[in-house]
């Protein structure tokens, strides 16, 4: 059986348009700690993942290596301890939240944002160095992997929005739907579009896979990513559930299908959602032996031909496991390596293998099933409206693209909104400004 191990690397606009400072550090921290750790336990165990790089995620680590990014969460870990002000100091807990008393909480969090891999000195000067030479080799290390054959890359659309409401806020199955709704396909074209030639400025190849944020995917936007020239795409096996009542059989999710002209792909939910929340807790030999149990049994139902693929965020889990993950990662690759049976390939190497040979009409649908965590909460159905109003004013200004990223409806409803919530109307208000216009309430 072929196995596909793929990781998603995202994160929202951080930069606020208003005062161009980045108001959160994790673009920052996961490029220096997580990105960089994934690339190097590639390069060492030579494991064929795939990868998926957002395309704002690529615009704002440029923002970094270019040293245009206005970040204070960097600048406080820049000033020397007894420099220290007590808002850098709160700062710096938003990194490291856990970390010892003041008088070394610079130090701490400078280095929490090292992986285990890499070994940046024992200054803090050699940190700093270190830091700039991680970021400045961090997109060219993958695009040599990938040259080499070793991974494969594939994007998203630009802004990370969810496409299928996008296309049409009414393809969610809520009963509390906002008072405006929102219908702007071509918003979404746009931001596959886009997205498709922020990546391919960057890593100077086009990509042949797309991940559709948050596995939000319709037949309408699967036609829309075939016409931007994508090949296939990878959702949730919820979908096909969703999309095919009749077949029940796990087997079915263990092959492609066609729909409108795009492959499809069907993520395996269970052992996913195992590494992302489950196996921290156990011992890495044991974990990895479970995980390779589940496969077996898996290729007991689907046969040589058939694909496990196991799909998740690249970044968030490993902070809870030892060493962040770095013992089970090594475990992982290495022993899926040498397993009998068990063939780990990129996606687009299982797909030269084993081509669709069935067509599907797509339920929208997301990785959780519903669009529930997206609209129908009063907050969220808030934020639809206003972002409704803007854009049937001011048309698709790229201020209303970034806010029709996914993010930002997520953690509206939510205990703790507040960043989220200042940049959504930070970009919703330089929309506006940069129009010339002031938003019909405020006229």
């Amino acid at each position: 059986m072929i196995v596909c191990l793929f990781w998603h690397f995202h994160q929202p606009m951080y930069k606020n348009p208003v005062s161009g400072r980045f108001v959160l550090p994790w673009v920052n921290f996961h490029s220096v700690k997580n990105y960089r750790q994934m690339a190097v336990l590639s390069e060492e165990t030579e494991f064929p993942s795939t990868f998926n790089f957002v395309p704002c995620l690529l615009e704002q680590v440029e923002d970094y290596v270019l040293d245009r990014a206005v970040d204070p969460y960097q600048q406080a870990l820049e000033t020397r301890e007894e420099d220290l002000t007590e808002r850098q100091k709160e700062l710096l807990r938003v990194i490291l939240p856990d970390g010892p008393e003041d008088r070394t909480i610079s130090a701490a969090a400078l280095e929490a944002m090292f992986s285990p891999v890499d070994e940046p000195g024992r200054s803090r000067e050699e940190k700093l160095e270190s830091r700039r030479r991680i970021l400045d080799g961090l997109l060219p290390s993958y695009r040599c992997l990938w040259d080499r054959g070793v991974v494969e890359l594939t994007t998203s659309a630009e802004f990370h929005p969810l496409l299928p409401l996008i296309f049409d806020l009414d393809s969610a199955s809520t009963p509390e739907k906002p008072a405006l709704s929102f219908r702007h396909p071509e918003d979404g074209v746009a931001q596959i579009r886009r997205g498709r030639a922020v990546f391919t400025r960057f890593f100077k190849r086009e990509p042949s896979g797309f991940w559709p944020s948050e596995g939000g995917i319709s037949t309408e936007v699967a036609q829309a990513v075939h016409e931007e020239g994508f090949a296939f795409a990878l959702t949730d096996e919820n979908i096909l559930w969703k999309s095919r009542p009749d077949i029940r059989h796990p087997a079915a999710r263990m092959r492609p299908y066609h729909c409108r002209g795009l492959t499809v792909i069907f993520r395996e939910r269970e052992i996913s959602d195992l590494i992302g929340f489950e196996y921290h807790k156990w011992n890495e030999k044991d974990a990895v032996s479970d995980l390779i149990g589940r496969l077996r049994s898996r290729a007991s139902e689907g046969g040589e031909e058939a694909a496990t693929v196991i799909a998740l965020d690249g970044e968030n889990p490993w902070a809870a496991y030892r060493d962040n993950g770095v013992p089970f990662l090594r475990e992982l690759f290495g022993r899926l390596r040498l397993e009998p049976g068990l063939v780990p390939m990129t996606l687009s190497g299982y797909l030269r293998q084993a081509p669709p040979a069935e067509d599907i009409t797509l339920t929208p649908g997301t990785w959780l099933g519903s669009f529930d965590k997206w609209v129908g909460h009063p907050a969220k159905n808030r934020a639809w409206e206003s972002l409704n109003r803007a854009r049937e004013e001011l048309g698709p200004v790229e201020d209303l693209l970034i806010a029709e990223g996914s993010d930002w409806f997520w953690w509206y409803g939510e205990p703790e909104t507040e960043s989220f919530d200042r940049l959504f109307r930070a970009f919703l208000r330089s929309a506006y400004r940069s129009s010339r216009r002031r938003p019909q309430e405020e006229a």
